[in-house]
């Protein structure tokens, strides 16, 4: 396994400043970038871990605090392993800072995060990579189809609220899409029921996007995490092998 180099960073942007976790391999070269979107729990060990294990594949990667602007990470008060179920005044923190999130903020802030990778001497040239979990696989796929000439992968796991109805529906960015993307979706999850996966589906295929959208059986929403009570060792083995098949194929 690759040792590598973690560290906290801080980045500019255009409503302030927000502090994010980076970590690449320790040989002192520049690498090809992956930006991890955060799920709602924020940045916390969990996250850091799994970038760790992409860095140690030989990637340099970048976790923003996508909350910076209620304050830095850890934002919330989380216990050490996270059970919802068990304490419902979580979400009732949570929810409000994540609505503040609107798709025009969150996409002025990507463009920020991307810029700040381009400038890295850490950051190989060339267009980066995205996985996102939660609510950041929808800020995946929105930077994904904002920046298309800076994106060259897209991945999202558990992702709610994909394909919905609304005017700013994630899904109708697919025709600015030039990376290819893969979504690993969870099949317990109501935040993304089955007609919101066909509709992204249709989307990406009706705007000739390269993509693959598969549902993990058994898995619920957040089966990657595992500080939470959603953690689903099977289908996070399944999203570790996707991924990383992705960015091999993708540089």
């Amino acid at each position: 396994m690759t040792a590598v180099q973690g560290t906290a960073v801080d980045i500019p942007t255009g409503d302030g400043t927000a502090d994010a976790y980076l970590v690449h391999p320790a040989d002192g070269a520049a690498h090809p970038a992956v930006l991890v979107f955060m799920d709602a729990f924020g940045l916390r060990p969990q996250l850091r871990s799994m970038a760790d294990r992409l860095a140690a594949e030989g990637y340099t990667v970048l976790v923003p605090n996508v909350f910076y602007r209620h304050g830095r990470a850890p934002l919330f008060d989380l216990p050490e392993f996270i059970d919802p179920g068990a304490r419902p005044e979580i979400f009732e923190r949570i929810m409000p800072v994540m609505q503040a999130l609107t798709p025009d903020l969150a996409m002025r802030d990507a463009g920020a995060y991307l810029s700040w990778l381009a400038g890295s001497p850490a950051v190989a040239d060339g267009p980066v990579a995205l996985t996102g979990y939660c609510m950041g696989a929808r800020l995946s796929l929105l930077t994904a189809g904002t920046y298309p000439e800076r994106v060259a992968a897209a991945a999202g796991f558990h992702g709610g609220r994909l394909a919905t109805d609304t005017p700013d529906s994630p899904h109708l960015v697919a025709g600015k899409v030039t990376a290819e993307l893969y979504f690993g979706h969870a099949d317990q999850d109501p935040s993304l029921p089955e007609e919101q996966i066909e509709r992204l589906e249709e989307a990406l295929t009706a705007a000739g996007v390269r993509h693959r959208c598969e549902v993990y059986t058994g898995a619920s929403h957040g089966f990657t995490q595992a500080d939470t009570a959603s953690y689903h060792r099977e289908g996070d083995e399944r999203h570790w092998s996707a991924l990383l098949d992705l960015l091999k194929r993708t540089f």
